[in-house]
């Protein structure tokens, strides 16, 4: 590869940011993933729907951020994937689990933005408002749903199976 083509403005403590977030979004989806087979196995149809689209929407996070480096001159590295949580508690705990991981992600796209405005990378800066602006969405999303355990005082299978009737298949 010659030098011009290595040639970047994208700051490299920015990419090196952006390169974990590229984990940290195969880590998420693949987390959604075992979330829904979960979901399923306990016959929670709509919330194992619900993980399912968000297993692939978090695989399309990790391949914005990783076409944005590619396009941008910085090689993009394939994540390994490990460690992925496999039982839960309850449907309840799958969410709360759910809203954890999102307020992490946000705090990750947050450092980064604070990174690239330091740096004066303007670029990865603009880049990554929309996923300020996603994140957003996702923990409002959650606590929606985590808002709709409050209208049940317990674990009652029913209760909880009218509850996973309610859960949105989009976001």
């Amino acid at each position: 590869m010659s030098q011009t083509r290595k040639a970047t403005s994208l700051h490299s403590k920015v990419t090196e940011l952006l390169q974990a977030q590229i984990a940290m979004e195969a880590h998420a989806s693949a987390t959604y993933l075992a979330m829904s087979s979960w979901c399923d196995d306990h016959g929670y149809k709509r919330s194992a729907a619900f993980f399912l689209n968000h297993a692939d929407e978090e695989r399309g996070h990790m391949l914005r951020i990783f076409n944005f480096l590619n396009e941008n001159g910085v090689r993009a590295l394939s994540p390994e994937v490990t460690n992925i949580q496999q039982e839960y508690k309850s449907l309840k705990d799958v969410f709360e689990k759910t809203l954890e991981h999102e307020i992490a992600v946000t705090d990750s796209i947050n450092n980064i933005v604070k990174v690239a405005r330091h740096e004066n990378d303007f670029a990865s800066e603009s880049f990554l408002q929309w996923f300020v602006n996603e994140q957003l969405e996702e923990e409002r999303l959650v606590h929606d749903i985590l808002d709709m355990f409050e209208f049940v005082t317990k674990e009652e299978p029913f209760a909880i199976k009218l509850l996973d009737e309610r859960v949105p298949l989009e976001s």
